[in-house]
This record gives structure tokens, C-alpha cells and sequence, in this order.
């Protein structure tokens, strides 16, 4: 009914209590609640809900309390900010949907009391993936139930933020403390790390005393998936603006020895890559984390077991061809070539002619293409190991069909420049090495033929940072390629401009075959000279 100016007053003042009423979710006969206790949220999870869910993960032990708690609180009063949607969780440094299509975990325990840890499968896909440890307790069977849902919602930020207001870490905390379940720890790890990615939880996490200290003592358990959650969960702590608090609860030399040994004798294709991971989060961290850990890490041994696991994964790669190890290799050889680059560890990396050997290896594969980005990280470790032994550059200028696999990388090198000034180093340093006065006239023929097949790369390349000197020219920036702070390509940085060195060689190389009677196949080789000859003008 319309209130008109001589409508019964009293009518009107009921009409205007009944509209706001129509706009609530509850009945009408329900009295709103006050604003200070309501939620300023547009979700479709109800945050008493989200309570309620901490509130059934108190310890197993703790029933009582828990009860006591449910019984004498049903609404939940707390104040959050808007809250969005989430509908997955985080792991790695990934978000997951809650099917767990990405991937499927393995378990992992100690086997036959060797110190050897054995893997054995998981057999739920889900949010959260299930062990194959029993469960001893239908309590426990609902706490992993509650803790699953949690886990998920974690994922999303403001959600995160309420369980963080709402004495999540204190439940959480409590439950590794005294939970003998490694299942529940697993949960409460996967929850707290997805919690981590977040910038305000992270600092609830930071200020709960004691909580880094306990996260950090989860790294002596012998359940694989703990450990991955672990290795998670420090991995992002120190990828964090509180990167130094996470490195201080790290620097104990048992510690460091822990995530070394389990690098290296975990058979679980997972933990390796997550514990690899760590490591290599450590070596590529800000300089007041490397500064803390990095010299006790090779003191125990961190090269030794960076070859070890290259090693083996490279066993792996060349019998089995085994594309769910691919990351694994990755991974390792980020790491390896990452730390060859920091001038005051290097020394141990680049000594190591075995190491040398299985990188060229590599680069040498058929299908290198399959591990493309191995082969790239491959390319910056060699250019970083002839930089300290610049005498290994002479044995691989007998080598063509390495020669061959590197100008193969330019194809899959693409807009890396970090890895094509990689690869132009290490040509330079073959081809000043390649002395043609005493080379028999086979050798020196292959050499041309190889050079003229991969003419369409070179030339390509050659254009690509024509375009790109181009660029930076109009943009006002300088001709040296930037690089990041975790490749540092030695042999440019020590031996001036890479392209300058590169192509005066290559030049001084094909001017002297050029002078040969060569057969009327190898005419391409003027091609390349030519481009030589136009990229030499171009910087004198």
C-alpha cells in the first residue's frame, strides 16, 4: 500500500519495519541481529560454519573441551572481512582443484630398518589424498573428514583470513603437537600451508609462538606426505616478506643434514621434488637467507647430493624415458645450475668432471626437446663450468654431435636470453679452441656441414637480437642483456660482450674455410659469413 502524506502514520512506521525484514535470508518472526555481529561477506560458505569446522578439529584428546564448546556456542561472534570464493587448495606452489586431478601422491615409510625410504602408492585421488595408514577411531575417520573441507577452503584468502581469527593455528598447532596420527599431521601441515600463501596469515603464523619451531621438528617424520607438506610450507615461508624468520628456524645443522638425507634417499618421486625444491628456493633466496644457510648446506654436502640425485635421474631419463620424472630433473638441475653461479660455491660444482660429462650428455639427447627446459638449464651450467675450467672447451671441440645439440637449443631457447647468451659463450669458446692447420680435411668438412645445416637457427638468432639491440635502443636502455638474479652466466659476465667474442671467432673460422676448395655443397657456409660479417659491422 502506497503511504501518502495523510496516511495513518502508524501504518507507515509498520510497512517501513517490514521491508528490511523481506530482505534477510531468515523468517520474518526472526529479530536481526545486532551490527556489530554481523558479517560483512557475499559468499556462498557461512563463516559459522567455517567455526564450526575449527571447532571439531580440536585434538582427539581434547573431546571434552570440544564438546563443551559446541554446547555453549552456536552462532560464533567474530568480525571478518569480505569474503570470496575458493574451490581448491594449494599445493606446491600451485592451486588445486578439489578433484586432486594433478597429481597422484605416494606414501612413503621407513623400510626393512635400513634408512632407505621406500615409496608405496596412495590410493584416494581427492582434496586431500589419503595414506594408506588405518584409521584407528571413528573420531579419527570424522576429524580427517572436517580437516579435508578446511584444507580446501584454506585455499581462498578472506576464508583464510577468518580461520586465521578464529584460532585455527592454535587448533592446528595443538593437533602436532599431540597428535600420534600421521594422517591429522598431514592435514594440519596442508592447511597451515595453504594459509601460508596468504600475506595476512602468513604474519598470524610468524607471531604464533612456537608454530615455526614445530613446523620446522615435522621434518624427523617418516610419513612421505608429511614431509611433502613440510618441505610446502618452508619452501613458501621462504619465498615470503618473513624469509629471514624462516631461515633462522632453519639454520641447526641437524636440520639442514634432515632435508639433505631425505633428498637423497627418497625413492618417492614427490618428496624429491618437493625437498629439491627447498634447496633450491635456499640457493636462488634473498641474500640475508643464502648468507645463512648456503655455507653450512655445502659443508654437509649439498653438491654431493645435487650429483647424486642428476645422476640417477639421468639413469632414469636415458633407460626409461620416463615423462613423469621430467619436473624431478628440472628441478634438480635449477638448483645445480643456479648454485654454479654464485662465485663462492661454484669451485666444487664446476671441479666436477663427472658432472660435466652427463650435462653434455643432455644436450646431446636425440629428443632433447622432450626436456627442453633441462636442456636450457644444461646450457647455462656449461657456460658457467667453462668459465672457472675454460681448458674443458678443447675436448668438446671434438665433439660435434654436442656442437649439433647445442645449436639445437636455440629452437626451444626462445625468448631466454639468459640461454642463448649461454649458448653463444660456449660456441665461442669451442671455435676459438678449433684449429684448423693441423685438422684433417674430414674433420674440418663435418665442421662446415654442421655449421651449414644449422644455418636457418643461426640466422634466425642472428635476427632475433638485431630486433631485440633494435628495441632496447629506442627504449633508451643498454645493449647487455639483463639477466635474473638466479642465472648468472659467468663466462659473459667475465669475458665482456659474448656476441663480440662469438662472432670475431666464428668470422676468423669461416674466412679461413672459405679460402678452401671446398665441394659445391658447402657453398651455404657464404650464408653464414655473410651474417657474421653484418653482425661485425654492426658493433664496431
Amino acid at each position: 500500500m502506497e503511504v501518502g502524506s495523510d496516511s495513518d502514520p502508524i501504518e507507515a512506521e509498520l510497512e517501513a519495519d517490514v521491508e528490511p525484514v523481506e530482505d534477510c535470508n531468515g523468517p520474518a518472526h526472526h529479530p536481526s541481529a545486532p551490527l556489530d555481529e554481523l558479517f560483512d561477506i557475499s559468499t556462498t560458505v557461512d563463516p559459522s560454519y567455517i567455526i564450526s569446522l575449527i571447532r571439531k578439529l580440536l585434538p582427539l584428546n581434547a573431546s571434552n573441551t570440544r564438546n563443551s564448546c559446541e554446547n555453549g556456542h552456536d552462532g560464533g561472534d567474530t568480525s571478518v572481512n569480505k569474503m570470496d570464493e575458493g574451490d581448491g587448495y594449494l599445493s606446491g606452489d600451485q592451486l588445486l582443484s578439489s578433484s586432486g586431478t594433478v597429481s597422484k601422491c605416494l606414501g612413503l615409510e621407513i623400510a626393512d630398518g635400513s634408512g632407505k625410504l621406500a615409496d608405496k602408492e596412495g590410493e584416494d585421488e581427492g582434496a586431500c589424498l589419503k595414506s594408506e595408514q588405518l584409521i584407528s577411531s571413528p573420531e579419527e575417520k570424522v576429524w580427517e573428514e572436517y580437516g579435508c573441507i578446511l584444507w580446501d577452503l584454506s585455499a581462498s584468502r578472506s576464508q583464510a583470513e577468518l580461520m586465521v581469527q578464529n584460532l585455527v593455528l592454535e587448533v592446528l598447532s595443538a593437533n602436532l603437537m599431540v597428535s600420534q596420527s600421521v594422517r591429522v599431521m598431514e592435514i594440519s601441515l596442508g592447511i597451515i600451508g595453504n594459509l601460508a600463501c596468504h600475506e595476512v596469515p602468513m604474519k598470524h603464523i610468524v607471531a604464533k609462538s612456537g608454530l615455526i619451531t614445530t613446523i620446522v621438528s615435522q621434518l624427523f617424520l617418516d610419513d612421505a606426505q608429511c614431509l611433502c607438506e613440510v618441505c610446502r610450507l618452508l619452501n613458501t615461508g621462504l619465498q615470503s616478506s618473513e624469509c629471514v624468520i624462516w631461515a633462522e628456524a632453519l639454520n641447526f645443522e641437524h636440520v639442514l643434514s634432515r632435508i639433505l638425507w631425505v633428498s637423497e634417499n627418497t625413492l618417492n618421486p614427490q618428496l624429491i621434488e618437493k625437498s629439491v625444491g627447498l634447496l633450491s628456493t635456499i640457493i636462488e633466496s634473498h641474500q640475508e637467507v643464502v648468507h645463512a644457510l648456503l655455507p653450512c648446506l655445502m659443508k654437509l654436502g649439498l653438491s654431493s647430493v645435487l650429483f647424486n640425485l642428476f645422476s640417477f635421474e639421468m639413469k632414469i631419463l636415458t633407460n626409461e624415458r620416463s615423462a613423469e620424472r621430467h619436473s624431478i630433473l628440472d628441478v634438480i638441475l635449477r638448483a645445480v645450475e643456479t648454485l654454479s653461479g654464485i662465485e663462492e660455491h661454484s669451485h666444487e660444482l664446476c671441479s666436477n668432471k663427472e658432472l660435466f660429462q652427463l650435462v653434455r650428455d643432455l644436450v646431446k639427447l636425440p629428443d632433447a626437446f622432450e626436456v627442453s627446459s633441462s636442456c636450457i638449464s644444461a646450457v647455462v651450467l656449461i657456460a658457467n663450468i667453462l668459465s672457472d675450467v675454460p681448458d674443458l672447451a678443447f675436448e668438446m671441440s671434438q665433439d660435434l654431435s654436442f656442437l649439433q645439440g647445442l645449436f639445437d637449443t636455440f629452437s626451444f631457447a626462445g625468448d631466454d636470453l639468459e640461454a642463448r647468451d649461454a649458448v653463444w659463450s660456449i660456441i665461442a669458446r669451442i671455435l676459438v679452441r678449433v684449429q684448423e692447420n693441423v685438422m684433417s680435411r674430414p674433420k674440418l668438412l663435418e665442421y662446415v656441414s654442421l655449421l651449414v645445416s644449422k644455418t636457418d637457427l643461426i640466422e634466425d638468432d642472428l635476427l632475433d637480437h638485431c630486433m631485440t639491440e633494435s628495441n632496447k635502443e629506442e627504449d633508451g636502455m643498454t645493449s647487455a642483456c639483463t639477466k635474473s638474479n638466479s642465472r648468472c652466466i659467468s663466462g659473459v659476465s667475465r669475458d665482456g660482450n659474448t656476441h663480440f667474442v662469438t662472432h670475431s671467432v666464428a668470422l676468423s673460422h669461416f674466412q679461413y674455410v672459405t679460402s678452401m676448395p671446398l665441394h659445391s655443397e658447402l657453398k651455404g657456409q657464404d650464408i653464414i659469413l655473410n651474417h657474421y660479417q653484418l653482425k661485425e659491422r654492426q658493433y664496431s
